[in-house]
């Protein structure tokens, strides 16, 4: 029997009640305890599972541990040592190993989130901890860095919004993008419950809603669901048993049409038909770059210093020396700069956009969308127009998608709010906008019904 306790919430009292009276009423039965140490009670709570009669704990080797991941091993190891619960494993054995995920996360320090200590209020906002830091990256990318209390506080009532559901992948993920809707919109959750069927919500709270990852212990909130849904079509019953065959054979002929010069293996199909625009991107990013994961990480996660040199052999095996010689300063109007490089003893000079400097790349955001008028539609978030799904000169329906939006996997398809024609688009696909840019101008309303009708 696994217990898995995915945000850290069971506390060493709890865990000792539970597992005690599990182990009671089946003492042969193999218990497994998993848990979180966000809060900084995962060690306590692990050594009262197995004093209750837990036969296995979840744990992470020392340089891994701690806060949003588990508690750790050196200090579960040495606490039994010489007692009944003795692991028979000696610290100095671990050692080892430690100082080596220790380096290697040294490597990986570009993609850590930036936390520092734990955080004992995960037990009001029950944040699972292998969702905590990258729904704190997620809310960075939509320019909230300095809003984190307010989307932990927003998690709890979008939780509560949805139906107090079980959090793990992927209904976590319905939650937080909920949250960062509520604080990117300032939605309280009265406000979401008022004016639900004129919001656009993100796309993982729609299809959650529509039943697309089945249904919730006590069933959908109502009138939330209906409202949101706006007359689509719900799933009944469990969604893999309406769900059609997938075509794999033809999915592999698509791709190796498309990315002609990789070869596509199974692997690849399978990812294609889970995460499509993911896979897209990675098979995009491989064209233009060739096989990264050939060169050493250090070099790819760090800039190379002033003198530095890599070895590596490259996508055709042959093998590189690379050697930093220096480079000039960044032009602001592009954030392009020269890079001086010597390649296997020959000097190379190559382009380099520094992000640090240039702006974003395609990015617009210099007319913003009118809040009191009706037609002008503004971004809900921060992000990237995925596509978009009306023309100039096109007619409309109140409620027909216009775009479809994106940020760090939380897509939302953007509405119109009212019937007319598109008079103009304030964006295009692939275009970076901030909250409140204009995305498309809806010239409608009484006016535009009206003279429809007269027209008629």
């Amino acid at each position: 029997l696994a217990i898995k306790d995915m945000a850290g919430l069971l506390k060493p009292a709890a865990a000792k009640m539970l597992v005690g009276a599990l182990r009671k009423e089946f003492p042969n039965l193999p218990i497994h305890v998993h848990t979180h140490d966000t809060a900084g009670t995962g060690v306590a709570t692990m050594l009262a599972a197995a004093k209750a009669g837990a036969d296995v704990v979840d744990c992470a080797i020392d340089g891994l541990s701690g806060m949003t991941s588990q508690p750790s091993m050196g200090a579960i190891i040495g606490a039994t040592a010489g007692t009944a619960l003795d692991t028979g494993i000696s610290l100095s054995n671990i050692e080892g190993l430690n100082e080596y995920w220790e380096q290697v996360r040294h490597l990986y320090a570009p993609f850590e989130s930036g936390q520092l200590a734990g955080s004992a209020d995960v037990y009001r906002n029950e944040i699972p901890g292998g969702q905590y830091t990258n729904l704190l990256f997620q809310s960075r990318q939509l320019g909230l860095e300095g809003s984190w209390s307010q989307v932990k506080k927003a998690y709890a009532q979008a939780n509560v919004l949805l139906g107090d559901v079980i959090k793990v992948t992927p209904s976590s993920k319905v939650v937080g993008d909920l949250a960062n809707f509520m604080v990117v919109n300032s939605l309280t959750p009265e406000e979401i419950t008022a004016n639900a069927a004129n919001l656009d919500f993100p796309q993982s709270v729609v299809q959650y809603l529509r039943g697309e990852i089945g249904i919730p212990l006590g069933g959908f909130p109502e009138p939330l669901r209906t409202q949101v849904l706006k007359g689509q079509d719900s799933i009944v019953g469990r969604p893999g048993a309406s769900l059609p065959p997938f075509d794999f054979e033809g999915a592999r002929v698509h791709l190796e049409a498309r990315f002609k010069n990789n070869v596509i293996t199974d692997e690849d199909v399978v990812s294609h038909a889970l995460y499509p625009t993911v896979f897209d991107d990675f098979q995009n990013h491989r064209m233009k770059y060739g096989n990264v994961s050939l060169i050493p990480t250090h070099a790819f996660l760090h800039s190379l210093e002033l003198g530095e040199t890599v070895h590596f052999t490259d996508n055709l095996g042959r093998d590189c020396e690379v050697k930093m010689l220096g480079s000039t300063a960044a032009l602001p109007a592009t954030g392009m700069r020269q890079v001086l490089l010597e390649i296997n003893g020959e000097p190379r000079v190559v382009q380099v956009r520094d992000e640090k400097v240039a702006p974003k790349l395609n990015s617009k955001g210099s007319e913003k969308a009118d809040p009191i008028d009706a037609g002008s539609v503004g971004s809900p978030m921060s992000g990237v127009v995925v596509g978009l799904k009306v023309s100039k000169g096109d007619t409309v329906e109140k409620g027909q998608p216009l775009c479809v939006m994106s940020a760090m996997k939380m897509e939302t398809t953007v509405t119109a709010p009212i019937t007319g024609v598109v008079e103009r688009l304030g964006v295009g696909a692939g275009d970076s906008i901030q909250v409140g840019d204009l995305l498309v101008y809806i010239k409608g309303g009484p006016d535009f019904i009206g003279a429809t009708l007269d027209a008629s």
